[in-house]
């Protein structure tokens, strides 16, 4: 199929944005923080120069990192990126609303972080890979009518000069390296919020470094006496490394860096067949061992976050939803409960010192029990080029020992797997952050309450499979 091509800085300089009918507009606020919630894809904990890569550069993130809010111990909430972005878009655990692992999608029925901002008055933009559903129009689950005002994005990862949709329209090629194209049209949009004086939720998912890596030259190049795997794939994070840097200068030049909320994270560890780093923990991504789920995150606010900290508090996607809403303060219509996910404004203000409620993992084995599934397909299906998406509805596990696959729970000190109905391991994450000692034997007290705590919590989510959470939920 043949599609237009777009040259990047006319098509930007071109884009209309589009306000959406019936928007609810709140009183103007000037404290109230621009939003823009940066995520990588497949970026190890250890692909950063600041976690101590002894190859890879990332001068841009290790100034980050310098002057905001460094987490160490910062958790995807699963090990696979649909997945992890349905947790960013709704304070929840995917496995809530189906959405077990890659090319599943959200529910409609889920309330997003994008449709919760607008009603405070916020324009709302997506820009890169979103990877929750079909991009283009009539779907319920495209960017658009997830509560985005402006997109410009593709169903799942993309290489240089790639296919996009904006708004929901055909897709067409746009020239450019994948980082420089995600940040300079989340710029385009945030300079027109600037001239109107609006506040604005940006979200930025760059493809990179997703294998097949493709890095543009000038990234490769200083990496040219590594192997043609590194190459690419260093290369990748080193461009994701150029555009934050430009973001972050962009908003400096526009005064609006004092009082914008920088979030930057990983949605899940690296391949185990790429040069990823896990920084020497244990497995790779697809499995819920640290090496999966621990990934860099960065926080920058110059307006609240005054001084560089570094925290070793447990914290997770699901969380950033519930940190936004206690930020502003904004009660959402309709939210959709229970969320998983808690306000880190605490750890912000730097009054948190430990994680009131642990954090669950749960490879769901979606497979083994699915029923009445939905699809939803894109126009361009038979290309090959987007792709289908479906999410599930399931029979209720009602006791502990029908609830299987493999399950984690991890608290400030602990992280207790559940291998089998009847086997667990337990390991002390902040002495052996590699889960390398079985304490289970030496610990059973330990074992039986996380294990009461990771069961109540799996048949809660069982419950919301069902949907219950809708009607329960809607206020």
């Amino acid at each position: 199929m043949h599609h237009a091509k777009w040259n990047l800085a006319v098509f930007f300089a071109a884009i209309v944005f589009l306000q959406t009918a019936g928007q609810t507009v709140a009183a103007s606020k000037p404290d109230r923080p621009n939003v823009i919630l940066c995520m990588t894809d497949d970026q190890g904990w250890g692909d950063t120069g600041y976690n101590g890569h002894p190859v890879l550069k990332t001068p841009e993130l290790d100034a980050m990192a310098a002057v905001g809010l460094r987490l160490n111990r910062f958790y995807t909430a699963a090990p696979l990126c649909s997945a992890t972005r349905g947790s960013v878009m709704t304070g929840r655990h995917p496995n809530r609303f189906g959405c077990f692992g890659a090319n599943y999608s959200i529910r409609p029925e889920e309330v997003t972080i994008a449709e919760a901002m607008k009603t405070a008055g916020y324009a709302t933009g997506h820009f890169g890979k979103w990877h929750l559903g079909p991009v283009k129009a009539g779907t319920p689950i495209n960017p658009n009518n997830s509560g985005f005002h402006e997109t410009l994005s593709h169903d799942n990862w993309f290489d240089i000069n790639p296919e996009l949709c904006h708004n929901g329209g055909p897709p067409k090629t746009v020239e450019g390296e994948t980082s420089e194209i995600v940040v300079s049209a989340a710029l385009s949009f945030i300079r027109r919020q600037a001239a109107a004086k609006k506040p604005f939720l940006a979200v930025l998912w760059f493809p990179s470094p997703h294998t097949p890596c493709v890095a543009a030259e000038k990234y490769r190049k200083p990496y040219k006496n590594l192997s043609e795997k590194e190459q690419e794939y260093f290369g990748e994070i080193a461009g994701v490394d150029a555009a934050m840097g430009k973001l972050r200068r962009s908003l400096r030049q526009m005064n609006l860096a004092e009082n914008t909320l920088l979030w930057f994270n990983s949605d899940n560890g690296p391949w185990k067949e790429d040069p990823g780093s896990t920084g020497g923990l244990r497995d790779f991504k697809r499995t819920i061992w640290e090496g999966g789920v621990r990934v860099p995150c960065l926080i920058e606010w110059p307006a609240r976050i005054t001084k560089p900290m570094t925290s070793d508090v447990p914290c997770s996607t699901m969380d950033i939803y519930p940190t936004i809403m206690d930020i502003l303060d904004l009660k959402v219509p309709r939210q959709v409960n229970p969320l998983d996910g808690i306000s880190l404004l605490p750890l912000i203000e730097g009054t948190m010192r430990q994680r009131p409620k642990p954090i669950p993992f749960w490879k769901y084995p979606a497979a083994a029990k699915r029923t009445n599934p939905q699809q939803y397909l894109t126009a361009d299906e038979a290309t090959g080029t987007w792709r289908t998406f479906r999410n599930d509805r399931h029979p209720v596990a009602r006791r502990p020992n029908e609830l299987k696959g493999h399950a984690a729970l991890v608290d400030n000190r602990y992280k207790l797997h559940k291998l089998a109905p009847d086997r667990f391991e337990l390991y002390d994450i902040v002495a052996d952050p590699a889960e390398t000692r079985d304490l289970a034997a030496a610990k059973p007290e330990a074992v039986e309450q996380m294990q009461a705590d990771l069961e109540a919590w799996q048949l809660s989510v069982e419950q919301s499979l069902t949907g219950r959470d809708y009607a329960s939920g809607a206020q």
